[in-house]
């Protein structure tokens, strides 16, 4: 079976990545596996969609630094790759982090992935439901119960009154973004403040004006969920409790943050089950959340990272039962055909 990864810049993929992981397992497995820089897509005369296809070459990496090495080593030996050739194209590229230098590219991979799914190729996740979820906008079309209370605007007069509303601290943070970039937390004796962290997150665009969330101060759980229920593996779910660095209150891992293992509690469960028939509509194969007591602070569907921390935490393999859900969702697709639609082989 053939299969691509759309990343943002190939160059730039680490051995730690969750896309990486999951391409090493995959070219385990037998199947070949390419990358493709979201900037580099194209759309050929015939209708064929694809672009420069990076690959390792064969061999037998027993270690995920092996095979990133391997395929950083043979990046001059990219080859065109198309959907005549490919059985699925997994979207892992963040738009946040194109947003900036390359606006352009942040949504490229969800246009070339609807028409590759004319293509009988299979795309997870499904590109027409992630075009309905393109920033943090898509937390609030799920029940209020699971999520923080908010507001979305450029005004700083109406944020100042959600502020001066709640009565204690709040999160801002840009509508569009990742990583933990430009995510404040808003004191009480700040808001004389608050016209400049307003006026620096909005030079991206929309604000997030959000409740603080007091279990957010113990940290966030990052837990993943495929096809719509948790990801589990011998009882151990894919999961991590991830900590501030001291007083800085973004828990990504990259930002500074620490992890140890997640306790998933039945309140957890429970929300998941009021947010899954909507993901699974949605045709959302995998995704991150991140969880504050019993809330969702946010979901994350384009590039969900941390499944390999998660596996070393609780010591077994999370990328296999991906891998195989990737393999089923092939043969459903060579058994059915356009009988299924994208969407609903997404979450199959």
């Amino acid at each position: 079976m053939k299969l691509a990864f759309v990343v943002n810049r190939v160059e730039t993929e680490g051995p730690k990545f969750t896309t990486t992981v999951l391409a090493q397992r995959l070219h385990q497995r037998g199947h070949e596996v390419f990358y493709l820089d979201v900037g580099r897509l194209d759309y050929v005369r015939d209708g064929r969609v694809g672009g420069l296809g990076h690959f390792a070459p064969a061999g037998d990496y027993t270690t995920v630094d092996e095979y990133h090495e391997a395929l950083h080593g043979n990046l001059e030996n990219a080859r065109p790759v198309h959907t005549d050739e490919l059985d699925l194209i997994y979207l892992r590229n963040d738009p946040g982090e194109d947003a900036a230098e390359r606006p352009w590219a942040s949504s490229a991979a969800l246009m070339f992935g609807q028409l590759a799914t004319q293509q009988d190729t299979i795309v997870v996740n499904d590109p027409f439901g992630l075009s309905h979820a393109l920033n943090k906008m898509y937390l609030q079309q799920f029940p209020k119960s699971v999520r923080p209370r908010t507001i979305i605007t450029r005004r700083i007069e109406d944020i100042r009154r959600f502020a001066e509303e709640e009565g204690s601290d709040i999160i801002l943070k840009p509508l569009l973004g990742s990583g933990g970039k430009n995510v404040f937390v808003v004191r009480e004796d700040d808001h004389p403040n608050l016209k400049q962290i307003v006026e620096v997150i909005a030079q991206q665009g929309y604000v997030i004006a959000q409740e603080f969330m007091p279990a957010a101060a113990e940290g966030d759980i990052r837990l993943f969920l495929m096809n719509g229920s948790p990801l589990m593996v011998d009882g151990h779910y894919a999961a991590v409790h991830r900590m501030s660095a001291g007083d800085d209150i973004r828990n990504n891992l990259h930002a500074g943050g620490s992890a140890k293992k997640a306790e998933i509690t039945p309140d957890m469960l429970r929300m998941i089950e009021m947010i899954r028939p909507k993901l699974i509509a949605d045709g959302m194969f995998l995704v991150g959340l991140d969880i504050a007591g019993d809330r969702l602070l946010e979901i994350n569907l384009e590039s969900p990272g941390g499944l390999r921390g998660a596996g070393l935490l609780e010591g077994v393999d999370f990328t296999t039962p991906v891998v195989e859900a990737l393999e089923r969702k092939i043969l459903c697709k060579q058994n059915y055909g356009t009988r299924i639609s994208n969407r609903m082989i997404a979450t199959m």
